[in-house]
């Protein structure tokens, strides 16, 4: 079979995405029709000019421009591919002189090597992901509207956290729900939909509020549950959701507990200890062939004490082992023990999830007890 010849620049100019070729010295060697047209430009205006010189209306100590070229240096110096991360550049819109757009990049730049194995260009790749971050913003905006707004319940102080993955720009299926039951007592919950995007979070919604609809009225946590897997097994993609939910007694100083395949609850008890929550562990949401009844446990506490319930996105790490995770939260919850809710809320997600660390979206829920 003969295979015809590759026409190369052809390619190189039918790419979708827009590329440019840089010399090691910062010199555009070539740009693809859509790089132009990204840039609204002509190719003479690009091809034989000087990076820095590319946007002669920013300042030349401009952030982004300083970040740019440093990554291009990088790639040129280490042989190695380097990536800019995501960035806000505003452009003005052709049609319309003098009104500027709000968009969204990012940047990777690739070593092309020759003969001799010297970077000889830079592959320089823009990515316009503006309405990918559009789509983010609403599909949050929608997944918080779904979340119960933080409020007083009961006479217990209580904090909620959410935060979404760093690594991603999706929306997942966490949640977490406070539900006041009769007497001095509430129901805590916290789960996981498998999967992301807007499903995922609509399945979430769905979930959310059948568990909180079943927690006023089943008899304890178990049956709870119970009642909500029968409901996931008629939602398509509800299977193998992971729930974990407590109801805590002030009247009788016990928390009981069932959970669906989820990460065990923490108690923080007043010598700085934490145990957590295990002996109730059933499988996920409809991942039985057969629908049966749960299991729930009783773990009893002091006033004082403090039940930490959250999402995997809290304590696991890609190669690392649970244990080591929730090794990581006891102790976070033992040495900021004194604060209150909310700080502790905030101190456990600043020692568990420095910014870039988290690759999951979580969800929170501490309550005094």
């Amino acid at each position: 079979m003969n295979v015809p010849a590759v026409d190369y620049a052809a390619v190189f100019q039918a790419l979708p995405g827009a590329v440019a070729l840089v010399t090691p010295q910062l010199i555009y060697a070539d740009a693809n029709a859509e790089f132009l047209r990204l840039r609204g430009v002509v190719r003479e205006q690009v091809v034989g000019r000087f990076v820095p010189e590319d946007h002669p209306e920013k300042d030349p100590s401009e952030p982004l421009l300083l970040r740019v070229l440093a990554s291009l240096r990088q790639a040129a110096g280490t042989g190695e591919r380097s990536i800019v991360a995501l960035q806000r550049h505003d452009m003005e819109d052709p049609d319309q002189p003098g009104v500027w757009h709000e968009r969204y990049f990012s940047m990777t730049n690739v070593p092309v090597f020759g003969s001799d194995g010297r970077v000889t260009l830079l592959l320089h790749r823009v990515e316009d992901v503006t309405e990918l971050i559009r789509a983010r913003e609403v599909a949050l905006t929608l997944q918080e509207a779904m979340l119960p707004a933080p409020r007083p319940v009961g006479r217990h102080p209580a904090a909620v956290r959410y935060r979404p993955a760093a690594e991603a720009l999706n929306v997942a299926g966490d949640w977490y729900d406070l539900v006041d039951l009769p007497g001095d007592r509430i129901a805590v919950a916290v789960g996981d939909v498998v999967g992301h995007g807007l499903p995922a979070a609509g399945v979430m919604g769905q979930l959310r509020s059948a568990l909180s609809a079943a927690s006023l009225v089943a008899e304890g946590p178990a049956r709870a549950l119970e009642v909500l897997g029968l409901y996931a097994r008629t939602v398509d993609g509800a299977e193998n959701t992971t729930v974990a939910t407590a109801v805590i007694d002030w009247e009788t100083g016990t928390i009981t507990y069932s959970s669906a395949g989820h990460p065990p609850p923490g108690l923080l008890r007043r010598d700085g200890t934490v145990e957590f929550l295990d002996q109730a562990t059933d499988p996920p949401l409809a991942a039985r062939p057969e629908h049966a009844p749960r299991i729930q446990a009783v773990a009893a506490f002091r006033e004082g004490a403090v039940l930490v319930l959250y999402t995997d996105g809290l304590i696991e790490r890609r190669g690392e082992d649970i244990d080591t995770g929730l090794a990581r939260l006891a102790d976070s919850l033992a040495r900021h023990q004194a604060d209150d809710p909310e700080a502790l809320a905030d101190a456990v997600l600043n020692d568990l999830l420095p910014p870039g660390v988290a690759t999951d979206d979580t969800a929170l829920v501490i309550v005094r007890l």
